[in-house]
C-alpha cells in the first residue's frame, strides 16, 4: 500500500509539471508572458492607424526583440493612437529613428519595427516620436485595388 501511494505521488507530480510546462508554452506562444527582467525606458509613438496591434506585442529592430508595447490609447487632441513602448535600457536608439507597424508574414501578428536614425542624441525616457508609419490595413488595400480596377474598366468602355 505504501508503494502504491509513492507511485501516485510521483505520477501526480509529473502531471503537475507537465501542465505547468504546457501553460508556460501557451503563454509564450500567445506573446502574453515576458520574462525579461531588463530595466526599460518608455517612449511614446503617435500613429494614424495601429491596425490590430496589441499590448505586449514585440518591438523589434533588425529582427531582434528590443522591447514590448506597453499600452495603446486614443489621443482626442491629435486624433491619433498613442502607443507607449517599453524599450530595454541596453538598447539606445537615435532621436530621429522612425517607428513602423509591421506584420510577421502575410497574415501574422503585428509588431513595431524601429529603423534607427543618424543623430548623436539618443531617445530617453518620456520622449514622443512623431516620425511613424501606420499599419498596412489589408482591407483598405483590397478596396483600393478593386476601386482602381473598376475605374480602369469604366475608362475602356
Amino acid at each position: 500500500m505504501l508503494q502504491r501511494t509513492k507511485i501516485d505521488v510521483w505520477v501526480g507530480l509529473f502531471v503537475l509539471i507537465g501542465a505547468a510546462a504546457i501553460l508556460f508554452l501557451a503563454l509564450q506562444a500567445a506573446n502574453l508572458l515576458n520574462l525579461s527582467l531588463e530595466p526599460t525606458y518608455r517612449v511614446t509613438a503617435l500613429f494614424d492607424n495601429v491596425g490590430s496591434l496589441k499590448p505586449k506585442a514585440a518591438v523589434r529592430s533588425g529582427g531582434v526583440v528590443v522591447g514590448r508595447v506597453e499600452s495603446i490609447a486614443f489621443d482626442d487632441k491629435t486624433y491619433q493612437a498613442r502607443v507607449v513602448l517599453a524599450l530595454e535600457s541596453r538598447y539606445a536608439f537615435p532621436k530621429d529613428s522612425s517607428f513602423k507597424i509591421l506584420t510577421s508574414g502575410l497574415l501574422g501578428e503585428q509588431y513595431v519595427g524601429i529603423e534607427p536614425g543618424g543623430t548623436d542624441a539618443n531617445l530617453s525616457d518620456g520622449d514622443v516620436i512623431t516620425q511613424t508609419q501606420s499599419a498596412l490595413v489589408l482591407e483598405n488595400l483590397i478596396g483600393q485595388f478593386l476601386f482602381n480596377k473598376a475605374a480602369e474598366a469604366g475608362e475602356t468602355k
